[in-house]
């Protein structure tokens, strides 16, 4: 059996899961290629590392022709999030509560406060000439 740490400890993986949860397409599926697309790596990158993702049993692949689709099996990462709920001390989080991806909020908050330092020291260079 695969341990789901070894598996999970790739960042590239992680992302490929990341990105397969908040998939909407047809069965909240996608293709090897917008994967590819949305991660910026080589296609048999993104296929060796779905490889391992698909041998884990985190992702189940359907065959349509020559183009494989994706889809996250959450089985896996269930039975992992209560085993490590044990050792919170708490209950396991309620997994009906839907996963809301705040990374572009995130870049989009650091870029205000950016430009809202950059022209607070613009301003305070300005009045010390």
């Amino acid at each position: 059996m695969t341990d789901l740490f070894d598996v999970l400890a790739d960042e590239t993986r992680r992302d490929i899961v990341t990105l397969l949860h908040g998939a909407s397409g047809d069965d909240n599926e996608m293709s090897v290629g917008e994967l590819v697309e949305a991660l910026g790596i080589t296609q048999p990158t993104v296929s060796k590392h779905l490889k391992v993702l698909r041998e884990a049993g985190v992702v189940r692949v359907r065959e349509d022709g020559q183009h494989r689709f994706y889809r996250l099996d959450k089985a896996p990462l269930v039975s992992l999030n209560d085993w490590l709920a044990g050792f919170t001390g708490g209950p396991a989080p309620d997994n009906s509560v839907p996963f809301i991806d705040l990374t572009i909020l995130g870049r989009a908050t650091g870029g205000l406060l950016s430009d809202g330092i950059d022209r607070a020291w613009n301003l305070i260079s300005g009045i010390r000439k």
